[in-house]
């Protein structure tokens, strides 16, 4: 019996394919960490309530792309309001937290 392929199984002759879009490099050089640490930091603080952090998680993000860990892409793609420039949730109050979203007027008659 012939055994075609690498030590694993692999096929060492094919080409390596492309990721799917989700797989990214791992951040081998810890250039995001700080990113990433102050929004796991805002998850524990906050009850794992992620939308109190989501402007860290922007942040995270931006980093990750900046760097070339993930392909660049518009961030109203990735859950992140343009239409105002800025996302609501990332306007934050003097303790770091961000401002809750205003409350809806109502109109009576």
């Amino acid at each position: 019996m012939i055994l075609t392929g690498g030590a694993f199984g692999g096929n060492r002759g094919a080409r390596p394919v492309p990721p799917e879009k989700g797989v990214f490099p791992l951040d081998h050089l810890h250039e995001c960490d700080l990113a990433k640490k102050e929004y796991i930091a805002c998850l524990k603080s906050s009850g794992y309530q992620s939308e109190k952090c989501r402007h860290l998680s922007k942040k995270y993000l931006e980093c990750r792309m900046e760097r070339n860990l993930m392909a660049k892409q518009d961030l109203s793609e990735l859950g992140f309001l343009k239409d105002r420039g800025t996302d609501s949730s990332e306007e934050s109050t003097s303790d770091g937290q961000p401002n809750p979203l205003p409350a809806k007027k109502t109109i009576t008659s």
